[in-house]
């Protein structure tokens, strides 16, 4: 495309254009493209930064109204513990206790297996310089629990 006052024009008219000529003008240009994806993500930075602030707010009243949904059905369980069985109060109150003991010790046990992905493990072995398979510190997908990929196999991606 022949664009007046670029160097494709002046290309056009003047054979002697200089390689140093297109390349100023190339910068020029890419300077231009840069500057407008930089104030696109820059604008969309903003708008997600209230989208997550709005998000935060309703996560908190969200954990208000469960934990509290939580605390009074566990109250109607012992309640029903007490009227049904004719449990000492105690007792319904210590199985209440334990069944939600033993829930969170499976939500922390979970955790814990969660918290070397946070490590971003692929990236760190893709981005290290050198040889790194023999790095303990940095664990592959299939230890943190994730598919194995070997190239050799069928349908695996290469």
């Amino acid at each position: 495309m022949n664009v007046p006052g670029t160097a494709y024009d002046r290309r056009a008219g003047d054979a002697t254009v200089s390689t140093l000529d297109l390349l100023r003008e190339i910068l020029r240009e890419l300077h231009g493209v840069v500057s407008d994806r930089v104030e696109l993500l820059s604008l969309e930075l903003q708008r997600a930064r209230g989208a997550l602030a709005q998000i935060v707010a309703l996560l908190v009243a969200v954990a208000i109204l469960g934990v509290t949904a939580w605390i009074a059905g566990w109250g109607a369980v012992a309640l029903a513990l007490i009227e049904g069985t004719g449990l000492h109060w105690g007792w319904a109150l210590a199985i209440v206790l334990a069944v939600n003991a033993a829930a969170a010790w499976i939500a922390v046990a979970r955790v814990r297996t969660l918290f070397p992905r946070l490590t971003l493990p692929a990236t760190r072995r893709q981005l290290t310089v050198g040889d790194d398979t023999k790095d303990a510190r940095i664990p592959r997908a299939h230890d943190l629990g994730g598919p194995r990929h070997d190239p050799g196999t069928p349908g695996s991606p290469a």
